[in-house]
């Protein structure tokens, strides 16, 4: 029998779906069609909740899906993020926030798989951040639909939002510190020897 390559799933499916979604959310919105492109983005936070819950369900985790994962939301968030900016000028210390943080931990990740060790998977900061995000966008296109100008509760989302945002960026820096650190040997990544696992497993 031939031996499945568990890279191909659901969960990663849908991942590599939120960053093809990227191109549409995008011309939408940078032509000002605000519904089309929030329909685009509410799909895109469906999908980035549902391979979560799919791949807890069936197992389904793979070390390409924990590097997936958070790079579709990375590059979903900077699209947004850097989008309104553009038209809301008031959004650009919020995407300095994420442009900084995103550096840094992507800086973090090239530093583990450096050293041989894999890079955490998300965490429940990291999705409550991307939720909150998604939640502060919403209601600022909605009051931007609606000829809504409410400085306050832009400022508000947006203090709300990078705090979060600082809030997990120094978890995971936590995180990406006590693997650098740790002699764990279930933080190694060697491809060889998860191929190995792999054709053992398929020859049972």
């Amino acid at each position: 029998m031939k031996n499945r390559n568990k890279n191909i799933n659901i969960p990663n499916g849908l991942s590599i779906l939120r960053i093809i979604l990227i191109v549409p959310f995008v011309i939408y919105f940078m032509q000002d069609n605000i519904i089309p492109a929030g329909i685009v983005l509410v799909i895109s936070g469906l999908s980035d909740m549902f391979d979560g819950m799919i791949a807890r369900r069936f197992n389904q985790f793979t070390e390409l899906g924990q590097m997936l994962d958070p790079l579709s939301d990375k590059l979903t968030q900077g699209a947004v993020a850097i989008c309104l900016a553009v038209k809301q000028p008031v959004l650009i210390p919020l995407l300095a926030i994420f442009i900084l943080k995103e550096i840094t931990m992507v800086a973090g990740a090239c530093l583990l798989i450096q050293k041989k060790k894999r890079p955490g998977g998300a965490r429940w900061y990291g999705k409550v951040a991307t939720t909150l995000f998604y939640i502060s966008f919403t209601i600022i296109v909605v009051m931007r639909i609606w000829n809504v100008e409410n400085l306050w509760v832009t400022v508000t989302l947006l203090g709300i939002t990078a705090a979060l945002m600082i809030y997990a960026f120094v978890q995971y820096a936590k995180s990406f510190l006590g693997i650098l650190r740790s002699d764990d040997p279930s933080y190694a990544m060697d491809m060889h020897e998860v191929m190995d696992k792999k054709t053992k497993t398929s020859k049972l």
